[in-house]
């Protein structure tokens, strides 16, 4: 029981990494394309 509750907690953080950091790459990009735009 403990194994299987072990496994699945391990897949929801991979799967919040990786929302993390394609969540930080967007909001990367989006903060530089508004500096663009009030530099401009």
């Amino acid at each position: 029981m403990a194994q299987q509750e072990m496994k699945a907690a391990e897949e929801t953080y991979t799967g919040f990494l990786s929302l993390l950091k394609i969540g930080s790459i967007i909001t990367a990009i989006v903060t530089v394309f508004v500096v663009l735009l009030i530099a401009s």
